[in-house]
This record gives structure tokens, C-alpha cells and sequence, in this order.
């Protein structure tokens, strides 16, 4: 699999190839024409309710891990994922 993550502040690069966004809250501070993306994947990211709770507590991490990964298991994101694997195979894909 071509899959790369990167943070949307990084400049976009030639090698990204196609550049998704996977976050609920447009980043702060970046006009959408400087960031190049090819789609903005809200549905993949963590629901409002864990990115809350997490509040980027590092002492929280491995059940965010959990908890966002059950989440990714659900019917509707599991076909989303696996929609995002089918792409990666063909092309360079890089999650931001």
C-alpha cells in the first residue's frame, strides 16, 4: 500500500500524490488553496465525542488508539477504509 501520513501544515510535495484530509475541524490558520488536497474525509475522522474527550492528553493516547479504531470498525467506516486501501493500491495516497 502507497499510504504516507503527514501534517496538513507540511508544504505539499510532488510525491504526495493524492492528499486527503481526515479531521472533523479545518485546520486553523490555512486557506484551503494552499493546502492542495484532492477530499476531506470528516466521516473517517474521530467523532466529535473521543476528539473531546482526548483533548490531546498524552496520558490518554492508547485508549484514544482504541477507541478511535473500534470506531473505524463500524459498517459504514469499514467500507469507507477499505475504499481508501482499494485506492492505495494503484496511487500514492497521503492523509493529512
Amino acid at each position: 500500500m502507497a499510504i504516507q501520513l503527514k501534517r496538513v501544515y507540511e508544504p505539499p510535495e510532488e510525491t504526495d500524490g493524492e492528499r486527503l484530509l481526515v479531521d472533523r475541524l479545518w485546520p486553523r490558520g490555512l486557506r484551503k488553496d494552499a493546502v492542495r488536497l484532492s477530499g476531506w474525509l470528516k466521516d473517517l475522522a474521530p467523532s466529535d465525542e473521543l476528539r473531546r474527550w482526548f483533548a490531546h492528553d498524552r496520558s490518554r493516547r492508547l485508549v484514544f488508539q482504541e477507541r478511535y479504531r473500534a470506531e473505524l470498525g463500524a459498517a459504514d467506516k469499514a467500507l469507507l477504509v477499505q475504499e481508501l486501501a482499494r485506492k492505495a493500491r494503484n496511487q500514492q495516497i497521503t492523509l493529512l
